[in-house]
């Protein structure tokens, strides 16, 4: 959902990288942070876990434009894939405008994968929002590894939607800005609809 701060004419949106332990969730953040021009990002806060950690920061992409006359500003979060984080997941998808589920392609990931698309789900019917009509893209990260799943079964596996995919290697940046970029615009097109 959506903040809007006058003073500074801005439009605050939240996108939220989803996915299970160790997917590269952490990886596509960092990746986005270090490339984005110190002008336009706010600090990256971690917060550690003895396992994973969460990370924050927003930026204001100043390509994107404005609606009525307001700058977006993003803030993209990741959350802990290991299970028993349920309760962290759940309260960083509070107000959430889009999410990009990041998958692990390793053969060996399949049901890690599916596991953590199902808790999306149900968190995410627990903040009253549809999976169905929340914006949200697919990524599949760690490409470059030998034993990747094709592509077309992890489709298969993981997006009936038939949502916008793509294929990553978040370790070299491969893919992670066309993901961001995808999730950013179909985020923007749900603002412009609510607020015509």
């Amino acid at each position: 959902m959506v903040t809007i701060n006058y003073a500074q004419r801005e439009i605050h949106c939240k996108i939220v990288y989803y996915g299970p332990g160790l997917c590269g969730k952490t990886t596509n953040l960092k990746f986005i942070y270090d490339k984005t021009s110190p002008k336009v990002k706010g600090r990256m806060i971690s917060l550690a876990t003895e396992a994973e950690r969460t990370l924050f920061f927003d930026f204001l992409p100043l390509s994107l434009g404005e609606i009525k006359g307001f700058r977006t500003r993003f803030h993209l979060y990741t959350v802990p894939g290991q299970v028993f984080y349920a309760a962290s997941r759940k309260l960083i998808l509070k107000n959430v405008d889009g999410v990009v589920f990041v998958a692990d392609s390793q053969v060996q990931r399949m049901e890690a994968n599916q596991e953590s698309l199902d808790d999306l789900k149900r968190n995410l019917r627990e903040e009253n929002l549809d999976i169905d009509s929340i914006p949200m893209v697919i990524q599949y990260n760690k490409r470059d590894l030998p034993n990747a799943a094709p592509t077309a079964e992890m489709s298969s596996l993981l997006n009936p939607w038939r949502r916008p995919e793509f294929l990553a290697t978040a370790t070299t940046g491969y893919g992670v800005f066309d993901t961001l970029k995808e999730i950013s615009k179909l985020v923007l097109q749900n603002i412009r609809k609510g607020a015509r």
